[in-house]
């Protein structure tokens, strides 16, 4: 079905101008500063500069007003104008409401840019992860912009995280009310103000901010390649990473959360800049559902479960590290035996390797050059050491021992060894982001030939796992970025080889243009909890650069010597990181075969007790996790409600009638009775939801 657009979009070139105009029509509602007002004739002066470019120099393929055919995600097709037809004209047109960003041929699209060719369209909203964050992008930018404009903030830097949105600004006052900030930021949402956007060189980004060396300094580690983009807002002028909404108006409510210090990279002393940082919304409702899910978060916060199951603590001691007492080590040590179990099956052989490297060996790999900051370093005069922060190195150097030939290839080694990285204090969370921390980590050197059979067989690893927990998830390819190191005929040939293992792997994957390893395309893993939110846990990257590094070879066929190509593969990735998700997932109701708390044996009367102590040797000598509550004064109720309080998968009530016919009486921590039954025959269903990693609990 072909429908008709009904409207029609000013030309590219005409949106450009829009960007000049929207500086004469907001220049005089406020009295910028004189360095702001310097910025803002900068801004202008470029946009000009722009336009006279793009005017004299365009060469678009796609003539202006020549018809495009749109296919939108519900299967119907409309016909558009090239250079002037916008996904928002789009939704409009369909009345599709909430659409934040579209996303055109797999690439995010703004909202406001027109399209160029043939395309499909799908419109998010904010209930999506990309939608959210457009969202909170351009909350950003209006919060950096009241900073600066109605509260007098040098601002440093805005930007956004998992979690919502953030501006670092210097300010002498420190008594900010969050609610004048939320009212401010209101206010400016209303009139519906123009967000504009301009690619400047990283020269011009020097010029615009030369009077705020803090923000020029934080902005220019944000510069992947040559070019940078920045973002008007009111009087604001600021750096922006992502895609923006056309204006404010498509915000209509703010939270702010809390105000803290900030350490700047590098430094270990107090900068006195501060972050504030909120949440935006597109209306009331989304900020009633973010609440709910607030709500619901903060009950099943891993560091809240952490505590009441005693599972692990962190100390002053050893800050961003981990202690795991017994409940929660079994958890650690379970998952790590179920990804060993699954090595065994997949050829996979486990190596341990060293924690302590000379310096010399980052300098090899190029880590030293990108990564020393982050890493922990030993003096021992006259040689320093570090710390690994990753394993790939070291396998290099196990690689490279002796010579290889084709008929050893593919080589897997896997390396649960303790990883080490120097995490800033504020970005240290409970066990979601820790200095001392453990992968599932692997490497496969392989031939060029047996590549896309090894990714299809990490793909098909991921998925078994996944299924295990009961997790949801998609993949992302992500391709070459800029700058990158490496031939382009490799990397073309390479994400072919990716993308064909996804398309054989037969689940949901999306084209991540640009976001790749410096060092080779990857795949991206990205799973969704019970609470609907997503993490990246699991990656499948390619590497061309540490082969050639370590001149590592293998002798093929014909007797020459070949480069063999490096996979770095994680499935769980951090322990640590992976238990804080199970726990939130689970809300702390561990499924069987994972839990702490398998079993509580509660004798009544008699000699009960006697036979209870028996039943839990049997289940501990079993491998179970069992416990006895032998507390005489409480009652039957008061010890079930207590097994039920601390999650014990299962209770077991023993008394005279079980002790003379050997079974036990079975309660699951719900509430449903499952009746009396022989204990040899519990124990046979009990092994068997533990050895078959099942989620299910009825038996």
């Amino acid at each position: 079905m072909v429908l008709p657009l009904l409207l029609r979009w000013p030309v590219c070139q005409a949106a450009v101008r829009a960007v000049v105009r929207s500086s004469r029509r907001y220049s005089s509602e406020l009295q910028p500063s004189a360095s702001l007002a310097e910025r803002l004739r900068l801004f202008k002066s470029l946009c000009e500069r722009h336009v006279a470019i793009t005017e004299a120099g365009s060469r678009d393929p796609t003539a202006p007003g020549q018809n495009v055919i749109i296919r939108l995600a519900d299967g119907k097709t409309m016909i558009g104008s090239a250079g002037m037809t916008t996904p928002l004209q789009i939704a409009q047109n369909q009345r599709i409401k909430g659409a934040v960003v579209g996303r055109v041929n797999g690439e995010l699209w703004e909202l406001g840019r027109p399209l160029v060719a043939d395309c499909e369209l799908q419109l998010l909203g904010f209930d999506s992860v990309e939608g959210r964050r457009v969202v909170w992008q351009t909350g950003a930018c209006v919060l950096a912009s009241v900073m600066e404009n109605h509260l007098n903030a040098e601002v440093c830097r805005e930007g956004t995280s998992d979690t919502g949105l953030y501006c670092d600004y210097l300010l002498q006052k420190n008594d900010l009310s969050l609610m004048e900030v939320e009212q401010r930021c209101k206010e400016m949402a209303a009139v519906k103000m123009p967000i504009t956007k301009l690619e400047v060189t990283v020269q011009e980004l020097r010029e615009i901010f030369q009077e705020s060396a803090v923000r020029l300094q934080l902005a220019e580690e944000q510069i992947m390649g040559n070019t940078v983009t920045l973002y008007r807002c009111g009087d604001s002028i600021g750096v922006c990473s992502g895609v923006l909404l056309p204006h404010t108006g498509f915000l209509n409510a703010f939270t702010m959360l809390q105000v803290s210090p900030v350490t700047l990279s590098g430094s270990t002393e107090a900068s006195g800049i501060m972050r504030m940082i909120g949440v935006a919304f597109p209306g009331g409702r989304e900020r009633e559902e973010w609440e709910r899910e607030q709500e619901e978060a903060r009950k099943r916060d891993h560091r809240r479960i952490g505590k009441m199951q005693e599972l692990f603590f962190f100390h002053d001691v050893s800050p961003g590290s981990c202690f795991f007492m017994p409940k929660g080590a079994h958890i650690y040590n379970t998952l790590t035996d179920f990804i060993k179990s699954e090595y065994r099956r997949r050829g996979f052989s486990e190596v341990v390797t060293p924690t302590l490297y000379s310096t010399s060996l980052w300098e090899r790999s190029g880590h030293w050059e990108h990564y020393s900051e982050n890493m922990f370093t030993v003096t021992c005069e006259p040689h320093t050491f570090a710390l690994k922060p990753m394993n790939c190195p070291a396998h290099c150097v196990m690689y490279e021992q002796r010579v290889r030939s084709w008929r050893e290839l593919p080589i897997r080694w896997a390396d649960f060894g303790a990883l080490h990285r120097n995490e800033h204090s504020g970005a240290l969370g409970g066990l979601t982001r820790v200095r001392r921390f453990c992968q599932d980590d692997a490497h496969i050197f392989c031939t060029p030939e047996q590549l896309e059979g090894e990714i299809t067989a990490c793909l098909d690893f991921v998925r078994s796992v996944y299924r295990v927990f009961g997790f949801s998830f998609h993949c992302l390819l992500s391709t070459r970025p800029t700058p990158c190191l490496g031939e382009p005929a490799l990397w073309d040939c390479a994400e072919q080889q990716l993308e064909s293992s996804l398309k054989q792997f037969e689940e949901h994957w999306e084209l991540n243009p640009g976001d790749g390893a410096f060092y080779g395309p990857k795949i991206d893993i990205q799973i969704r909890d019970a609470l609907g939110r997503q993490h990246q846990c699991a990656t499948i990257q390619l590497d061309f650069q540490l082969p050639i590094r370590f001149n590592l070879q293998y002798v093929g066929t014909d007797g020459a010597m070949y480069r063999p190509i490096m996979i770095h593969r994680a499935v769980l990735g951090s322990l640590e990181r992976m238990i804080a998700i199970l726990a939130e997932n689970f809300a702390g109701k561990w499924p069987f075969w994972l839990s702490p708390v398998q079993v509580m044996v509660l004798p009544v009367g008699g000699n009960s007790e006697t036979y209870g102590q028996e039943v839990v040797q049997r289940l501990r000598e079993a491998g179970f996790m069992a416990d006895i509550d032998d507390d005489h004064g409480a009652t039957l109720n008061k010890k079930i409600r207590s097994a039920q309080l601390a999650q014990y998968n299962y209770i077991f009530v023993v008394g005279e009638k079980e002790r003379e016919n050997g079974t036990v009486s079975v309660r699951m921590r719900g509430g449903k009775q499952l009746g009396q039954k022989p204990l040899e025959d519990v124990m046979r269903s009990l092994t068997e939801l533990r050895d078959t990693q099942t989620n299910q609990e009825d038996f």
